[in-house]
């Protein structure tokens, strides 16, 4: 996987957008950016898209800044000299596929069946935009597809919105969810680039889907993590449960024989994906401990403490 196709995937989300006014440019880059997302896609249907993307590719240097919906070999050549760091395409065409591939410019093209995989694995693609989404099959049709196709990754768009993104987003076998709802084209129009922040903000905010694990209270000693577990046990018929280093009472509640991090215990923070939280809370100012950090047998992160506590306790991210 291109590396810039790994940072879309760490983003999350890619935003796409149409511009009739380059004067826009500028004001909604600065919206994402503020609301938390650093790519977009930029539409090559509207005779402001080169500008836009020359103005943005300028003024945020470290903003990923890519061309979509290119059609001809020419807009491809158009886009990267203004500045495009990808391209976006509704379909598979070879030929635009073998001219990026020659220049060693990213390339997502759109397919909707295995015929479409297929083609672009012989062209040794391993990601792909599935296009239009939800009116393909969705998730569903995503997962039918991944099963037999192990290598291919898929960028879907058409159709994702608040409700629905996070059915992909969970699914090992997308990248990242793309679409205009990010970008909403009325506040465009009424300047309102703030509430286009906001939108960016909340997307994220639901993309990781931040919630509460368990809370792990630190004990003297063995005996008296036991002796904790089982009073709620009487208390609230919470079931307990040993493990090596912790009796639990129920789902929520951690006693740890023999303390541990922070200075009371720690709280545990679920999240769906923990790579983009780190990511994400990086980029909010959040420092993490490299140190704690543990993986899944993909390489992807599993489990991380934040460096400070919060509170006297100790956070840790964790994906469930």
């Amino acid at each position: 996987m291109h590396e810039i196709i790994k940072q879309i995937s760490r983003i999350g989300i890619l935003p796409v957008l149409k511009l009739d006014r380059e004067e826009d440019a500028l004001p909604v880059g600065e919206a994402l950016l503020r609301g938390g997302i650093d790519c977009v896609e930029v539409t090559f249907r509207t005779a402001a898209a080169r500008g836009a993307v020359e103005k943005m590719a300028k003024a945020f240097p470290d903003m990923l800044v890519g061309a979509g919906t290119v059609l001809t070999t020419g807009q491809v050549d158009e886009a990267v000299a203004a500045g495009a760091k990808f391209i976006v395409t509704p379909g598979l065409n070879p030929m635009i596929v073998r001219y990026c591939q020659a220049k060693d410019i990213p390339i997502i093209p759109g397919i909707n069946d295995p015929t479409g995989i297929e083609q672009a694995m012989v062209m040794g693609l391993d990601v792909v935009k599935f296009f239009p989404a939800q009116a393909s099959g969705g998730i569903e049709m995503i997962k039918a597809m991944g099963a037999p196709y192990i290598h291919i990754a898929f960028l879907p768009t058409g159709g994702i919105n608040y409700d629905n993104m996070n059915d992909y987003l969970t699914n090992q076998k997308v990248v990242a969810v793309g679409g205009s709802w990010v970008v909403n084209e009325a506040m465009i129009r009424m300047g309102d680039f703030n509430g286009i922040m906001r939108v960016a903000r909340e997307a994220v905010d639901r993309m990781l889907n931040f919630r509460l694990e368990h809370v792990g209270i630190n004990c003297a000693n063995e005996q008296e993590a036991a002796d904790c577990a089982e009073t709620c046990r009487k208390t609230f018929a919470f079931e307990p449960r040993e493990l090596p280093v912790s009796f639990f009472a129920g789902a929520g509640l951690e006693f740890m024989k023999n303390g541990g991090r922070g200075t009371n215990g720690h709280i545990a923070i679920c999240t769906n994906n923990v790579d983009r939280a780190v990511y994400h809370l990086e980029r909010r100012g959040v420092a993490f401990d490299m140190s704690t950090a543990q993986y899944n047998p993909d390489g992807s992160l599993r489990f991380i403490y934040l460096r400070d506590e919060i509170g006297g306790f100790a956070y840790h991210l964790v994906m469930r």
